[in-house]
């Protein structure tokens, strides 16, 4: 099932280069990426170049490897004339693209420029607060103190400098931010803040807040999935057990809280109706993140087994009942992504993340390709 299930969506991604040409995938708008391309100036960016990468690495086909280092040259412009990253989503962009040819092909300016990247995320610490800033430029009154649980996911372009360079500073700030993040975004019950403050000169907790989840205090199930797999790589890069029960209590939570097919609605607490809003890009990224669970955990651990229950029925579902599956003109790998429910941006449709960490999770169970974290 997991190979048809590939192929699938490897011939979806070699249809979609020459759809999408120099333009980047976001968020689907009723049911299709093409209309709403960007030229590499958003967040998300990154998502493309990862599945040209994980293409290639499956198949050897020299059309995705192509495609996949003009994204790279791309990166590498966006980067030195600095376009559209005034936030700390760079891990997500570089971890993706640059660092990924360096790890298939050891190329050596993919590297110089995965660098830089870490070094452009490493300006973004704010040393009187202690912590990466998420949004907005330095010392911005509205977003200044704030972090935001998708940041875990971008801390691991910080270890690979710390390993690669050899300078520790990397890892000292990307550990500071994940202790920060597990005391404070993390709450008694596993669940999860969206975003948290501080106080941007003394560092001084302010309080919890959501930007996309039903509502303050709730548990935004896309910010759940981020913790679940960006503790589980902190402690990959770190061996701090911490962060592995951080990990494993907060996938606890998810799996716990799924409907019976076992694919989330887009929060935890909000009311479920008829009609209330699915994201099968949150569950595509638990699915990634068990897998690196289980890889971490020792043969005989007492948690293997509901972890891989969990996993099994998760992907399974979201195979079998989320997946474009025999829809040739699909653009995009996942049906019943959620965006942004509240801004009512994409509350229902392909999220080009959501099919990144889906083929990631495929290609890890099947043919034992880890992605590039």
């Amino acid at each position: 099932m997991w190979k048809q299930a590939i192929d699938d969506a490897v011939e979806k991604v070699r249809r979609n280069i020459g759809k999408f040409g120099d333009g980047y995938p976001h968020v689907g708008q009723q049911g299709s990426y093409s209309g709403n391309l960007n030229p590499n100036n958003e967040w998300t960016s990154g998502f493309w170049s990862g599945l040209l990468w994980l293409s290639y690495e499956y198949t050897k086909d020299p059309v995705f490897r192509e495609a996949a280092a003009a994204t790279v040259d791309s990166f590498h412009r966006r980067l030195i004339h600095n376009e559209a990253i005034e936030h700390h989503d760079i891990g997500f962009l570089y971890t993706l693209s640059s660092k990924a040819q360096w790890m298939i092909e050891h190329d050596e300016t993919a590297k110089q420029l995965t660098v830089q990247a870490a070094e452009k995320l490493y300006g973004r610490w704010r040393a009187e607060g202690g912590y990466i800033q998420a949004w907005g430029p330095i010392g911005c009154p509205e977003q200044g103190g704030r972090i935001i649980i998708d940041c875990l996911m971008n801390l691991p372009l910080l270890y690979w400098a710390s390993q690669t360079t050899g300078e520790a500073r990397f890892a000292e700030i990307a550990v500071a931010h994940a202790e920060l993040s597990r005391r404070y975004l993390v709450r008694g019950d596993d669940s999860s803040y969206h975003t948290f403050y501080f106080d941007q000169q003394t560092g001084e907790p302010v309080g919890g807040a959501t930007a996309q989840g039903y509502r303050h205090g709730s548990t935004w199930t896309r910010g759940q999935a981020w913790g679940v797999y960006g503790f589980a790589l902190s402690y990959r890069y770190t061996g701090d057990a911490a962060y592995l029960e951080t990990s494993k209590r907060m996938a606890r939570y998810f799996l716990a809280h799924l409907p019976e097919d076992q694919v989330a609605y887009w929060d935890f607490d909000v009311p479920v109706q008829g009609g209330t809003y699915r994201d099968s890009s949150a569950s595509a990224i638990v699915c990634a993140a068990l897998l690196e669970l289980l890889e971490q955990l020792p043969d005989g651990d007492p948690d293997r087994a509901w972890l891989q229950q969990g996993l099994e029925r998760s992907l399974r579902s979201l195979t079998e009942r989320y997946a474009a599956i025999g829809q040739p003109e699909a653009e995009g790998l996942l049906l019943h992504g959620s965006y942004s429910v509240r801004g009512n941006n994409a509350p229902d449709d392909f999220m080009i993340w959501g099919d990144y960490y889906y083929l990631e999770a495929l290609l890890r169970v099947e043919c034992g390709i880890k992605g590039y974290w």
